[in-house]
């Protein structure tokens, strides 16, 4: 997850860099910056007029190029930037279109449920023809779809009883708004009444209602009064400017923030005295001022702040944010860092996407659960100081120099969907490279492997771990009180001998309890040496003898020879060294034997087991090679208590025959633990 999340860094400074890149080259072609300023006198007509349809001003009682160009003066500066943005909106809004509306419901969820937009519908009753015709209702579409305002058409053919409930008998125009300045406010629905039929005549209806609900001040002792008021609002935002009415970006604005930041128009058009604008820092108008608790700022000094509705929704929707647009922006972040892995992962193509394919699955799923806490984190009612210093972080932060470069990039990258995923592709494959090259020297057969193999090994996984529990998920000792164990039986129905077995992973076997085999008394070898320096080539017949006659004794004789002793005899000596104790707790005192390493030179001898895992059964002899346990030897233990030479056990495992050599108890499933009887008291012999 840190690989990923560091390559997706690499990538927004790589994007960072690369916008910067273009700003250099872009300068050197033309000689002028997006944050440049551009004189309206050397536009063109068609110009002006785009620049005014972005803004939202009506320009069709101004024939002249002067009038238009004096009106562009008084909504705002124009910059370079801006001047792009709305050439390449006006090529991409051809694309636009219109909702059809089904019924009622359809009506219901976008357009009154909607709480925080505009939509424009257009009512074609029942065997009527519509109120605008279909060239200018494509006129209108392109127009409005500007500023964020929904469009549609609802046919009451296909509803003809919410027509009547309604009211709407003939074609017309319906315009919802929010009613109120709350957040989630109700919506009404506002009819055209206008005679004239034309798109300039219905945007201007359009606007004129959306400009109503913004607060205008037309005097200066308005302005001081609302300038040193104190409301719910912590953001506010002011227009000055030499205006009838604000623009449409302006109003559309104000519906899509309701709740989070007010907007003021102030009309300084009949103003004789501005003494007070002066006290307050405005010394020119058009001026777009940001009120908060922290200061006042000056929106179109950085970068990327232009006079339209994209920049500066994403200008307070960085101050301002609400809860959905960090889920979003996480969303993103998330989904862009899980694709890293497409690139990451080596080996076939299959397997970079069924990879991929998880952890988009993994990703997601952890974002919307670690989500839900914070959500209801956030709607306990002490934590109002908590959230007002978040959001006093964030107007910090966005208010830099560098989060206005941030925006803008984010601007031009977002119209330029192709450049993104290019040089998200090719960081990609970048990130493929080396990791490639870093992999090669390590595992060559993962960088090379094929669809097919990859396949087959991923179906030779999935059998073994559907079949048969994880075992590595399995502790040892086991603490369980199951008199049994219930899968064994089903398991061995269901996957008779006869029957092709799955494999089983040996990841269990590393989980299996290890120790070493100790007597209690036993000196080092080098002692056992100076007592015995001529023995060593008797004691290697003698052992090969005693291991040989130990083949040939059976279990009913070892029996009968371990009740016939006396419990004087049962006590080892100094030639049986391992101490002569037969699996499951005993062995026949006549079988003498002194395995290498584990004679002492005095005393009797005692297996220490103190060393022994509590579950474990007590032998000293491993059923695989037939050989005593030397003293200082490595033991390993299985789930059913029996005890192996470690070296012997991990051979027969992985060899494939997962059970005990000794009871065919499954080697990676639990059983009850055994329990030891009271050890008797030994003492020596008289």
């Amino acid at each position: 997850m840190w690989v990923k999340l560091c390559c997706l860094l690499l990538y927004f400074l790589a994007l960072f860099v690369l916008a910067r890149v273009f700003e250099a080259v872009a300068w050197y072609e033309s000689g002028f910056l997006a944050t440049q300023l551009v004189d309206p006198v050397a536009l063109s007509f068609r110009k002006l007029r785009t620049i005014l349809e972005c803004r939202g001003l009506g320009y069709s009682g101004l024939p002249e190029k002067k009038d238009v160009r004096e009106l562009v003066e008084k909504s705002g500066d124009l910059m370079e930037g801006e001047l792009y943005s709305a050439l390449k909106e006006e090529e991409a809004s051809e694309s636009v279109s219109s909702t059809n509306f089904s019924g009622e419901m359809h009506f219901y969820e976008l357009v009154e449920d909607t709480k925080d937009g505009i939509w424009l519908v257009q009512v074609i009753a029942n065997d009527r023809s519509p109120l605008v015709r279909k060239v200018h209702w494509e006129k209108m579409v392109k127009k409005v779809s500007r500023f964020g305002i929904g469009t549609g058409t609802f046919n009451c053919s296909s509803d003809p009883r919410y027509c009547k409930r309604r009211g709407w008998l003939k074609s017309t125009l319906i315009m919802s708004v929010p009613q109120t300045s709350t957040s989630k406010g109700k919506v009404m629905l506002k009819e055209y009444s206008g005679r004239k039929i034309e798109v300039e005549h219905i945007f201007k209806w359009i606007t004129a209602h959306a400009a109503s609900r913004i607060k205008t001040i037309y005097n200066s002792e308005h302005l001081k009064e609302e300038w040193n008021k104190s409301d719910q609002y912590r953001v506010k935002i002011y227009l000055f400017a030499n205006l009838d009415q604000p623009p449409a970006f302006f109003s559309a604005l104000s519906v899509k923030f309701t709740g989070r930041v007010e907007f003021i128009f102030v009309n300084v058009e009949n103003w004789d005295n501005k003494s007070y604008m002066a006290e307050i820092g405005i010394y020119k108008t058009p001026s777009y001022i940001l009120r908060t608790p922290e200061g006042i700022y000056r929106y179109g000094n950085n970068t990327g702040e232009f006079i339209s509705l994209r920049a500066m929704d994403s200008f307070l929707r960085s101050l301002q944010p609400e809860v959905n647009d960090l889920f979003v922006l996480s969303l993103v972040l998330v989904n862009l860092m899980a694709w890293m892995d497409l690139f990451i992962t080596q080996g076939a193509t299959i397997k970079r996407f069924v990879v991929l394919i998880s952890t988009l699955g993994t990703y997601n799923s952890l974002l919307i659960i670690s989500w839900l806490p914070v959500l209801g984190f956030l709607q306990l009612p002490y934590l109002d100081s908590f959230y007002e210093y978040s959001l006093k972080l964030f107007r910090y932060s966005n208010t830099t120099t560098l989060a206005s470069w941030v925006r803008a990039d984010w601007m031009f990258y977002s119209s330029h969907p192709a450049l993104f995923l290019s040089t998200y592709l090719g960081h990609g494959l970048l990130i493929d490279y080396f990791e490639k090259k870093r992999r090669r020297n390590n595992n060559a057969d993962e960088v090379n492997a094929n669809n097919l193999e990859w396949l087959s090994s991923l179906w030779d996984w999935y059998t073994s771990y559907l079949f048969h529990p994880i075992a590595s998920f399995q502790h040892f000792p086991f603490d369980s009180d199951w008199d049994d164990d219930p899968d064994l039986f089903l398991e061995r129905l269901a996957f008779p001998d006869l029957w092709l077995h799955p494999l089983i992973p040996t990841d269990y076997i590393k989980n299996l309890p290890m120790w070493r085999f100790k007597c209690l008394g036993v000196h080092s070898d080098e002692e056992m040496l100076e007592t015995f320096p001529d023995s060593e080539s008797d004691s290697d017949s003698e052992n090969k003898e005693v291991f040989s006659s130990d083949k040939e004794v059976s279990e009913d004789d070892e029996l009968s020879a371990f009740h016939g002793c006396s419990e004087g005899e049962r006590r080892c000596s100094i030639e049986t060294c391992s101490c002569a104790k037969k699996c499951c707790h005993y062995e026949p005192c006549e079988r003498k034997a002194r395995p290498y390493g584990s004679c002492s030179s005095a005393g009797d001898v005692e297996p220490d087991w103190s060393a022994w895992p509590s579950e474990m059964l007590h032998c000293t002899e491993c059923v695989v090679c037939l050989e005593n346990f030397a003293s200082g030897c490595l033991l390993m233990g299985l789930p059913c208590g029996h005890v192996f030479h470690q070296n012997c056990i991990v051979m027969w495992l992985a060899g494939g025959r997962h059970c005990c050599p000794v009871c065919r108890w499954a080697s990676y499933k639990k059983k009850q633990p055994y329990t030891h009887p009271q050890p008797l008291s030994s003492d020596p012999p008289s």
